[in-house]
């Protein structure tokens, strides 16, 4: 289904023929939007306050014709459709800004309640022209417990505030009411307050800039420009990726390990993908039933808009070269490429209200892997490998001041390798993001930073290897508790063409010597002081034959640290001398004849690895919680 057909409550495109646009002037209006889009992050980075906007980077922004479609193609973000669906456009003022959060009302856009997302409308000639939004991962919200993402909740009444899209300004008049009521759910109030102000002010000026844009070439002229790059990413799709992907039906399934409550289980994603032609059709039908913990995401919105902004960036990897996949910006124009089918409600995807969601990045992150899986069948594996590279970590607890604090991080992981190069180390979902600078910790927090460093032999083997996830350990000054949102800890990210899957996610608390694994959802883990918290991330999955690795590469490889001597001889069948790490070819050109003779064949398209199976014979136990 179109996310813009007349089935929806806000203004449709009206479908006419394409005109002519001047190309100089449509450059002008493609460069001044790119250029809008990253001077109100930049001045989001500059004066929010807290660690996870202004450290981290976890905050996007996004810019909107009047019909709700999404121009600019850098990265994710929201969208303004709730909010037109309840404030319709001539209703809005100059000054006008929207508040939202809510999870079942903001159309799909919202995942969990900390992504604060603030709509400023943009005016032309009296009229509404387009829309500046900017949404941020705040550090808290209210809820059960520090961070609003209690890993073990059921319903999202524990989750912290939920708001329904609200004018936060009414004409340029603060809506005093509206601050106090969210600076009264939230443990770090202040801190919250500087970021709304800083995301705010920043639209603002976005739109100013947006609104220069109509003044210079008029109305008519930028609407013109804005057909013309959804229609230039729609048509990249249609003509450049979609022939690389042949004719056919072919499905996958791919599964989140833990819920928090349930556990351990699988939980199903499911996808049959169907491409025809100039089009696609992705059938989630099979998907699990919605979970009794937080991993649930509703993303059947607005004709699955957001989800499929989210997940096509992926047939960016069918590209001719990695620099021109490089130059594919994503925008609203994807979506006339894709259709979407759901399946009925109270689903994984479809969850019904009041269903919890805090973790919901499980399931959004799966549909990244579910697609690539699906559409590594139509290509002969030449998609990368899959990578998990998203999960929170955190402390909370009362420093030798006597004052409060919380803690919140987000670690990325490696990539997955790919038919022409290894995967990245340490990378994060979020473009611009970052792990918080250890020298930051320290000053901000009672917690000393001990270790961080790229994680040897967590990359899969494969004869382009995945990228290395993190090592990083803190100790605790004073005794406190930590808390974790983390998947893949059972399932480690899965190989290709026979590459082998990278290793899962561990987070462990050294007690008395002995490291205690948390598992990936944990409220609030006693950790006393001088105890060290070690958090590994994943590593990605590897991409095709190991044994066919170039043995210099591999050589290289345990020179940086990246893979093990042990890793070298058993995962790629290369022997190195243990004092001077020089290759001994005969030793492994004879290893290497051993190894192939001795493993079945032919490979597997996608090899999810032994944590799989050890799921499926049902060999994980429940986690061990303390008090």
């Amino acid at each position: 289904m179109n996310a813009h057909s007349k089935d929806f409550p806000w203004p449709t495109a009206p479908d006419l023929p394409a005109r002519h646009v001047d190309p100089i002037v449509l450059q002008i209006v493609e460069g001044t939007l790119n250029s809008i889009e990253a001077e109100i992050e930049y001045a989001i980075e500059r004066t929010a306050r807290s660690p996870m906007i202004r450290e981290a980077h976890d905050y996007r922004v996004g810019l909107f014709d009047r019909y709700c479609r999404k121009l600019t193609g850098r990265s994710y973000s929201a969208m303004p459709n709730a909010v037109v669906r309840d404030f319709p456009p001539d209703t809005m003022k100059p000054g006008d800004v929207f508040l939202m959060n809510d999870t079942y009302l903001t159309e799909g856009s919202i995942g969990h309640l900390p992504d604060l997302c603030s709509t400023v409308p943009v005016f032309h000639d009296g009229k509404v022209v387009a829309y500046i939004q900017a949404f941020g991962h705040h550090d808290d919200i209210g809820g059960r417990v520090p961070g609003s993402m209690p890993g073990t909740a059921a319903t999202v009444f524990e989750e912290g505030l939920a708001i329904p899209p609200i004018k936060l300004y009414d004409a340029g008049v603060k809506n005093e009411a509206v601050f106090t009521i969210v600076k009264r759910n939230t443990r770090v109030p202040d801190m919250l307050a500087a970021d709304l102000d800083s995301e705010v002010q920043a639209c603002v000026m976005g739109a100013r800039r947006m609104a220069e844009l109509f003044e210079r070439f008029g109305a008519e002229t930028v609407e013109a420009c804005f057909q013309a790059i959804l229609d230039k990413c729609r048509d990249i799709f249609r003509r450049e990726l979609l022939p690389k992907i042949a004719d056919g039906t072919y499905a996958w399934e791919d599964y989140v390990e833990h819920d928090g409550i349930t556990d351990p289980k699988l939980h199903k994603l499911a996808i049959t993908m169907t491409k025809k032609g100039e089009r696609i059709t992705l059938d989630f039908t099979g998907t699990d039933p919605q979970s009794t913990g937080p991993i649930n995401w509703p993303a059947d919105y607005a004709g699955g808009a957001f989800l499929i902004k989210w997940i096509a960036p992926i047939l960016r990897n069918l590209a001719d070269t990695p620099e021109r996949a490089a130059e594919i910006l994503v925008n609203e124009g994807v979506c006339e490429v894709f259709d979407i089918v759901f399946p009925p409600k109270g689903t994984l995807i479809t969850p019904e209200w009041p269903a919890a969601t805090n973790a919901r990045s499980f399931v959004l992150l799966r549909c990244l892997g579910l697609l690539a899986g699906v559409v590594a069948q139509a290509v002969d594996g030449r998609i990368p490998a899959d990578q998990e590279t998203i999960r929170y970590t955190g402390f909370y607890g009362v420093g030798p001041d006597g004052k409060s604090f919380l803690s919140r991080e987000v670690l990325g992981g490696g990539s997955g390798g790919r038919y022409y190069a290894d995967g990245s180390d340490a990378i994060h979902i979020v473009p611009d993001s970052r792990n918080q600078p250890a020298e930051f910790t320290e000053t901000r927090f009672p917690m000393l930073v001990e270790k961080l460093a790229l994680r040897t032999d967590s990359g899969g083997a494969g004869m382009r290897r995945g990228g290395l996830g993190y090592e990083k350990h803190y100790r605790a000054l004073v005794d406190c508790r930590t808390i974790v949102t983390a998947d893949r800890v059972r399932l480690g990210c899965y190989g290709v063409n026979g590459g082998k899957p990278g290793t899962p996610f561990l987070v462990t608390v050294d007690a008395d010597g002995t490291p205690r694994d948390l598992g990936g959802l944990v409220d609030g883990e006693p950790v006393l002081a001088g105890q060290i918290v070690r958090v590994v991330t994943t590593g990605g999955g590897g991409w095709g034959d190991p044994l066919e690795r170039e043995p210099e590469l591999v050589q290289r490889d345990v020179l940086d640290g990246r893979v093990s001597l042990t890793a070298a001889r058993d995962d790629y069948g290369i022997v190195l001398t243990a004092d001077t790490f020089a290759i001994d070819t005969a030793a492994s050109i004879a290893l290497r004849g051993k190894m192939q003779e001795a493993r079945p064949k032919p490979a597997a398209m996608i090899d999810r690895g032994d944590g799989y199976e050890k799921m499926i014979r049902g060999e994980f136990k429940p986690w061990k919680r303390s008090n």
